[in-house]
């Protein structure tokens, strides 16, 4: 059943739609990641164009991080206080990479950066976390091996304006997370992405969060962040698809509730690893899309 996308000006299914915002949501829920970095190369794959696919992305992740706060949270498995300096610096980052995206559409140059982005930000992320899985598998076959520490303390651990998190058994400087948070906003506008899949291991492994709390809270801030993607990227680029973005959000609010589910009874290093081949997968297809010649080497747009 197909169905028009007046933003976006192309038809597409229905029920494809539906799927990929269910694939998403699940592993949204699973890995605590905002799914964005994979709906939105998989939106371009089947014909949105890239300014609304990245603006529709950000929106869909709002709905489905939502649903999974809200279970994570019955959990005990949420530090707010952490999500809110996160969601501060999200705020002002997600106003300077708005801007910085209206200026690169300006140019000509939006779609050329959103895939060479992809390419390089795909290539890297699916290796090192390759690598990082398959070094846990073999570890953990050891049983003589020794634990490794998950985060060390250096120079930025001695910044000023400490604040005692709590729920994260930490007292740190905020300007850690502010800076996270911040960066985070930038890439969610530019890019359509929670930024789950970075801020994870950032919070793991620079911040020293503990690993049960950091999905929950990892999906607290995206909601904040995404959220104020969506609004200033309606407003000053118009490149939200309401309809697509509501057909996503279907599919997304029910694939993190069982994501959310069997992420917990699942091995986490062999979850990585299938995650690690998807990521991989998805960033040699933008790639091969980039290098190959297109069939058709001219193409009239009209634009109103």
């Amino acid at each position: 059943m197909d169905v028009y996308l007046p933003i976006a000006a192309v038809t597409q299914d229905v029920f494809v739609l539906l799927a990929l915002g269910l694939c998403v949501g699940f592993l949204s829920g699973m890995f605590g990641v905002g799914g964005g970095f994979l709906l939105t190369p998989l939106l371009i794959f089947i014909g949105v164009p890239q300014p609304v696919a990245v603006a529709s992305s950000a929106n869909q992740l709002v709905g489905a991080s939502l649903s999974g706060v809200l279970t994570h949270w019955r959990r005990g498995n949420v530090d707010f206080k952490m999500g809110a300096v996160l969601s501060t610096g999200g705020f002002v980052g997600s106003a300077a990479g708005v801007a910085l995206f209206t200026l690169l559409r300006r140019l000509g140059q939006i779609d050329l950066v959103i895939s060479l982005s992809y390419v390089l930000l795909l290539g890297t992320l699916g290796t090192l976390m390759m690598i990082e899985s398959v070094g846990a598998i073999v570890r953990a076959r050891q049983p003589n091996a020794r634990r490794r520490r998950l985060h060390q303390h250096t120079w930025f651990h001695g910044l000023p304006f400490k604040v005692r998190f709590r729920r994260s058994k930490l007292y740190i400087s905020a300007l850690l997370p502010l800076g996270l948070g911040f960066g985070i906003g930038v890439l969610s506008a530019i890019l359509g992405i929670g930024g789950g899949f970075l801020i994870v291991p950032a919070m793991i492994y620079v911040l020293g969060m503990p690993t049960s709390v950091v999905p929950g809270t990892s999906l607290f801030q995206t909601v904040f962040i995404a959220a104020s993607v969506t609004v200033l990227q309606a407003l000053t680029n118009q490149t939200v698809d309401g309809v697509l973005a509501l057909i996503m959000l279907v599919g997304g609010v029910i694939g993190v509730q069982y994501g959310a589910r069997y992420g917990a009874k699942l091995r986490g290093e062999y979850l990585r690893v299938l995650l690690a081949l998807l990521i991989l997968a998805v960033g040699a297809k933008l790639l091969v899309d980039l290098t190959v010649p297109p069939d058709s080497l001219f193409s009239v747009v009209v634009r109103e």
